[in-house]
């Protein structure tokens, strides 16, 4: 039975719902204590989707400061944010042969013929956000999904925008129809804003691989369409958000001016500098990043060792300006809970 932690908002220590979780704040490990220890020697790949992703980035880095610990040599393939850069980097990561895939940030029914040479080299997987399916035995040959639970992250970032435009908001939510998993967090927060009495203005499919591109022009269009009605834009990754700001200021949007940016995921540190500063975004719904890193090596040391994924799903905050004035200058949603030694005791490594 897959094991589901809560949404947590607390500020200063108190359980206040839409004020902002300050990073660090849990305080106790609701994750696995038990399983393998350490399966000496092994050589890991982590085919990254796009590391230009600060999602990707920050799983793989958590990847790699797991492997340190548990005595893994790790090496990094950058798909480049195309579905034909990520097939390159699934084929090099099977020729190499390694002992563990990790399948980081993309749709595993977009690489199917790829993922089933990787299931026919019995090599085992695991994956960041590979599809709407998360923990134990997800499609595609792979062993565990690690993620938050992605519509509960929807219906919070959703609920965020209506309390914030006094139950009457106008959004455009942005999508990628490449992978799945973003059309149902997409679809959620439309029934979740239409549910209460919100409006959806539009509902924007654009690539995330090209939002760089594509987000300055869509931001001018879509202000010069819907002027003050649209007063939130909902996506679900920051990384929309990266690119949009130099085209709100130009049409002389303030940086705390609406349309407010709310995400649905994933808590890149950009994304938290800009909440910070109040530049251009308002909340991220954020996932321990470092932590999900941390995971993915436990569920792979699982998998490698013959045992059972551990079933564990990762509780995502809802990140504000007051939450961040509260925990420092860290940009990070990394909780203060103890993981990287409760995962070290559990591989031998401490």
């Amino acid at each position: 039975m897959l094991k589901r932690t809560f949404m947590k908002t607390l500020l200063a220590g108190t359980m206040l719902a839409g004020l902002g979780l300050p990073a660090g704040a849990q305080t106790a490990w609701d994750g696995p204590t038990t399983g393998p220890a350490a399966a000496e020697g092994k050589t890991i790949v982590v085919v990254a989707g796009d590391l230009k992703n600060g999602g990707i980035l920050g799983v793989t880095n958590g990847v790699e400061e797991a492997a340190d610990t548990i005595g893994w040599t790790v090496r990094v393939l950058d798909g480049a944010g195309s579905i034909q850069g990520r097939t390159a980097a699934l084929g090099q990561a099977v020729a190499l042969n390694p002992d563990g895939i990790v399948i980081n940030g993309f749709d595993a029914v977009e690489q199917q013929a790829a993922l089933e040479a990787v299931v026919s080299a019995e090599i085992p997987m695991v994956s960041w956000h590979s599809g709407p399916k998360i923990g134990c035995d997800a499609p595609g040959g792979i062993f565990a999904n690690v993620s938050t639970d992605p519509m509960a992250v929807s219906e919070e970032a959703a609920k965020w925008a209506v309390a914030d435009a006094n139950g009457t908001p106008g959004v455009v939510i942005f999508t990628d129809s490449t992978y799945q998993i973003a059309i149902d967090k997409a679809d959620r927060i439309k029934e979740t804003i239409e549910a209460m009495g919100g409006t959806v203005l539009e509902y924007v499919d654009t690539p995330i691989a090209d939002t760089s591109n594509r987000m300055g022009p869509l931001t001018t269009t879509l202000l010069q369409k819907y002027g003050d009605a649209w007063t939130h834009s909902l996506a679900i990754n920051d990384i929309y958000f990266d690119f949009m700001g130099p085209a709100l200021a130009a049409a002389g949007v303030p940086g705390d001016g609406s349309p407010k940016a709310v995400a649905a995921g994933d808590g890149s540190e950009s994304a938290f500098q800009r909440i910070r500063t109040g530049q251009y975004q308002s909340i991220t719904v954020a996932e321990p990043l470092n932590l999900q890193g941390w995971q993915l090596v436990d569920e792979l040391n699982r998998a490698i060792s013959g045992e059972a994924c551990s079933g564990y799903i990762t509780a995502p905050a809802v990140v504000t300006r007051e939450g961040l004035e509260a925990m420092g200058e860290s940009n990070n949603f990394d909780p203060d809970s103890g993981y990287r030694e409760a995962y070290a005791k559990i591989w031998g490594a401490m």
